[in-house]
């Protein structure tokens, strides 16, 4: 029995490192697009429409192919709507059919994307470029959602691993970097989406050997275990007992948070024994103003991804080696996403291990630890989108780090939030409704390109600075969990006063 509790332990330290390297090298890649964009720019894709523009007009200069750009930043903006969009059908998946069921289809999604990417080519299968990035999108995302429950293996960091994860997942838009550099070795786009595609698998030998047939529970049963387990026979009844406890536990923890169905600030209570409903859940201000702070700040990171290669051949005036270095500083860059995303983790789980407050639950000191962490995220953000106004070549290497350390906090955060703000039954079904919601607000990054590049002449100052001022939004989220935190403190101090100091 001890060899077993042993075995588990090691398997949990497996899953977990074993789980980063999948969001690092496989789950984002998409959005390190702009690298992308260089390669298949040298292979001619979308090519013709800049032979189009100088049919139309000779005068055009052979450097202007605008409709190229837009072609490109339509394929982005699919890309990241639906990578996000089907998250909401993604998280009824995982809850309704667990992890194994979710992560072969996972599986299925991104090699196909993968395989399509390989075998299009720039003269007649240019278009294949928005099946393909929009399934690898997607692929990647289902991967992340199915990973990011290992922190509860590990419930003292629990908000440390998910922000972990969420960074290795903003970190590996890197590998479209090394696809580059490999293509500027003479590595064709072929051979390197071939090989993407005959790494699925080791995801799926870790989806038998790693991973658990359905969910792992939040609290975490004692002897948890899954996968080829010691008692193979077993293996199935460890899952069905483990789902049982788990529905038993959250129960337990939901209901004796309060005995009365009241509304304090904008947020639900219920009966005890009572599970809050995902309807509750929808409705409640804290998703409203998380959706808020989530939609701003990603619309301001998708048009800064979906447009570097344009801008940065402005900013360089068209000067091929310019672009080049940049591009190769901002893919860069976002390798230390997995670096930066441990210090929000850091941020949120700070008071794991420290005493709370007479009466205060450990949600209720989970979302005050949260407050910092939203802040910080929404002032990151309004500092980024000050740099990206403005127009000066050499200070875009201080809004890639910007860029990077934003996306990290905002991601893992997220995650984080939703963990905490509601009930784990629930994971799944509202991180894709929020991913989803903030989805159809990010695709006004198309209609904001084609405003620059159009009326506007090239010039993004002004859709700059109406984001700007956009993102003072964000920090509404923050101001009002601290009000409700607050509000919380003082009527737990108000109910543990005696009697007699109560009505004096």
């Amino acid at each position: 029995m001890q060899g077993c509790v042993v075995g588990s332990k090691l398997r949990f330290w497996l899953t977990l490192v074993s789980g980063m390297l999948e969001c690092l090298c496989f789950a984002g890649v998409v959005f390190g697009f702009a690298s992308l964009v260089f390669v298949l720019k040298e292979d001619g894709f979308f090519s013709e429409l800049c032979i189009s523009n100088l049919e139309i007009n000779s005068s055009l200069p052979l450097t202007d192919c605008t409709s190229q750009d837009e072609q490109f930043s339509l394929v982005f903006t699919i890309a990241s709507f639906l990578n996000n969009f089907l998250s909401l059908v993604n998280g009824f998946l995982f809850d309704r059919f667990g992890t194994f069921m979710t992560r072969l289809l996972a599986i299925f999604v991104y090699t196909t994307g993968t395989l399509l990417v390989a075998f299009s080519s720039p003269a007649e299968l240019s278009l294949m470029l928005f099946p393909a990035l929009s399934c690898i999108g997607v692929g990647g995302m289902l991967l992340l959602i199915t990973n990011m429950q290992v922190g509860n293996l590990f419930p003292a960091h629990r908000s440390t691993i998910i922000t972990i994860y969420n960074g290795a997942f903003d970190s590996s838009s890197a590998v479209f970097l090394l696809i580059k550099v490999l293509h500027e070795q003479g590595v064709s786009l072929r051979s390197s989406f071939l090989f993407l595609s005959i790494c699925s698998i080791i995801h799926l030998m870790r989806t038998v050997l790693l991973m658990p047939k359905t969910h792992i529970p939040h609290p975490l049963p004692d002897s948890y275990t899954y996968g080829v387990n010691c008692g193979r026979a077993n293996a199935y009844d460890v899952e069905q007992i483990d789902d049982r406890r788990e529905v038993m536990m959250r129960v337990s923890l939901e209901g004796s948070e309060t005995d009365t169905a009241t509304q304090d600030n904008g947020t639900e209570t219920h009966n005890v024994g009572e599970v809050r409903s995902f309807q509750s859940c929808v409705l409640s201000w804290f998703f409203l103003w998380h959706l808020v702070w989530l939609s701003i700040m990603q619309l301001r990171l998708y048009l800064f991804i979906g447009t570097l290669n344009p801008t940065l051949e402005r900013l360089a005036n068209n000067d091929p080696g310019l672009v080049s270095r940049y591009t190769n500083a901002f893919a860069m860059t976002q390798l230390c996403g997995v670096l930066c995303a441990p210090w929000n983790g850091f941020l949120l789980d700070r008071h794991k291990g420290k005493p709370r407050a007479a009466g205060e639950t450990e949600q209720e000191a989970d979302l005050r630890s949260s407050c910092l962490s939203l802040f910080l995220t929404s002032l990151q953000s309004l500092v980024f989108s000050v740099c990206v106004s403005i127009p000066v070549l050499p200070l875009q290497y201080l809004t890639f780090i910007l860029q990077v350390l934003n996306r990290s906090f905002l991601y893992g955060g997220n995650a984080a939030f939703i963990s905490i703000a509601f009930p784990a039954c629930h994971f799944g079904k509202l991180y894709g409704l929020m991913m989803s919601l903030s989805a159809v607000f990010s695709l006004l990054q198309y209609p904001c390109f084609s405003l620059v590049k159009g009326p506007l002449g090239g010039n993004p100052f002004y859709v700059d600075v109406t984001l700007t001022l956009l993102t003072l939004l964000a920090f509404i989220h923050p101001a009002y969990i601290f009000v409700h935190s607050r509000n919380r403190a003082r009527s737990r101090k108000k109910n543990l006063q005696p009697t007699g100091q109560k009505e004096a």
